[in-house]
C-alpha cells in the first residue's frame, strides 16, 4: 500500500481486560460503578458551577470545561467495553476504531492542555493576584480554551489520517479495551516508521510543552508560598497543589509509559494497566480532586443536591 488504504479487514476483535469469565462478571461491575461515578460527579460540577454565580470566574470556568472533557473522555471507551460485555461481543468496525481513536487523541490533548491552563490561572491568582482581575479575562478565558479545541483537533485529524492509510492484512485481535495508536500499529503489515515519528516528535511536542507549562507555574507558585508568613496558608496552598500535581504525575506518568517509547519496548499488560489509569480512573478522581477540597464548590454542589432532592 502506497497512499490508499488497502485493509483487508472490516473489523477488529477487542479483547478486553480479561479472558477468565469470573475476572470479566468483576471487572465490569467496576467499570459500571467508575463510569457512574465519573460522568454523575463531572455532571454536578458543571451544574453546580453554571447554577452558581459566585463560582463564574476564570478558575471555574476550567474547571467545568475540564470536568465536561472528563465525561466524554470516559464515554468514548467505557461504554463500548460495557456494552460488548453484555452483548457478547467482542467487535468493532474499522471505521468504528478510527472514530474512537480520534477522539481518545482529542480528548487527551484537551485534557493536557487544560491542566496546563488551570496551572497558569493558580499561577497568576497566587503570583500576581492584584492584576488577576486584568489578566485572566472573559475574552482570554474563552480564547484559551478555543485554541485548545483547535490544536486538540488538528493533531487527532493527523494522527487518525496516518492511521487510516496503513494497511491490516490478517491478524485483526486487539489485546486491549479500546482501539489504542500502539496496538494497532504493531497489527499493521505496512510500514509505520511515520506513525512512530510523528508521535516521539509531534506528539511530544503536544505533551510536554503545556508538561512544562505546568512545572514552571508551580515552581512560581511554590517560592510565592514559601514566602507567606502565615504556616496554616502555607499548608493550605501547598495541600492544594499537591493534589493537583498528583494528578498531573499520573495523567503524564502513564501516557508516556505507554506512548514515548519504541514500540519493542511496550507490553500488552503494562500498556492496558497504564491507559486504565488516565481514561477511567484520573476522570472519574477529577471531581474528589477538585471539588472536595473546595468550599465554595462544596457549598455550590450541596446546594444543587438539596434542589434536585426536594423536586422530587
Amino acid at each position: 500500500m502506497r497512499g490508499t488504504n488497502q485493509s483487508s479487514v472490516s473489523e477488529f476483535l477487542l479483547l478486553g481486560l480479561s479472558t477468565q469469565p469470573q475476572q470479566q462478571q468483576l471487572l465490569f461491575l467496576l467499570f459500571l460503578i467508575m463510569y457512574l461515578a465519573t460522568i454523575l460527579g463531572n455532571l454536578l460540577i458543571i451544574l453546580a458551577i453554571g447554577t452558581d454565580s459566585r463560582l463564574h470566574t476564570p478558575m471555574y470556568f476550567f474547571l467545568s470545561n475540564l470536568s465536561f472533557v472528563d465525561v466524554c473522555f470516559s464515554s468514548t471507551t467505557v461504554p463500548k467495553v460495557l456494552a460488548n460485555h453484555i452483548l457478547g461481543s467482542q467487535a468493532i468496525s474499522f471505521s468504528g476504531c478510527l472514530t474512537q481513536m480520534y477522539f481518545l487523541f482529542e480528548l487527551t490533548d484537551m485534557d493536557n492542555f487544560l491542566l496546563a491552563v488551570m496551572a497558569y490561572d493558580r499561577y497568576v491568582a497566587i503570583c500576581h493576584p492584584l492584576h488577576y482581575t486584568a489578566r485572566m479575562t472573559l475574552q482570554l478565558c474563552v480564547l484559551m480554551v478555543a485554541a485548545s479545541w483547535a490544536t486538540a483537533s488538528l493533531n487527532a485529524l493527523l494522527h487518525t489520517l496516518l492511521m487510516a492509510r496503513l494497511s491490516f492484512c490478517a491478524d485483526n485481535i486487539i489485546p486491549h479495551f479500546f482501539c489504542d495508536v500502539t496496538p494497532l500499529m504493531k497489527l499493521s503489515c505496512s510500514d509505520t516508521r511515520l506513525n512512530e515519528l510523528m508521535i516521539l516528535t509531534e506528539g511530544a511536542v503536544i505533551m510536554v510543552t503545556p508538561f512544562v507549562c505546568i512545572l514552571i507555574s508551580y515552581i512560581h507558585i511554590a517560592c510565592a508560598v514559601l514566602r507567606v508568613s502565615s504556616p496554616r496558608g502555607r499548608w493550605k496552598a501547598f495541600s492544594t497543589c499537591g493534589s493537583h500535581l498528583a494528578v498531573v504525575c499520573l495523567f503524564y506518568g502513564t501516557i508516556i509509559a505507554v506512548y514515548f517509547n519504541p514500540s519493542s519496548a511496550h507490553s500488552s499488560e503494562r500498556d492496558t494497566a497504564a491507559t486504565v489509569l488516565y481514561t477511567v480512573v484520573t476522570p472519574m478522581l477529577n471531581p474528589f480532586i477538585y471539588s472536595l477540597r473546595n468550599r465554595d464548590l462544596k457549598e455550590a454542589l450541596c446546594k444543587v443536591v438539596r434542589r434536585k432532592i426536594l423536586s422530587f
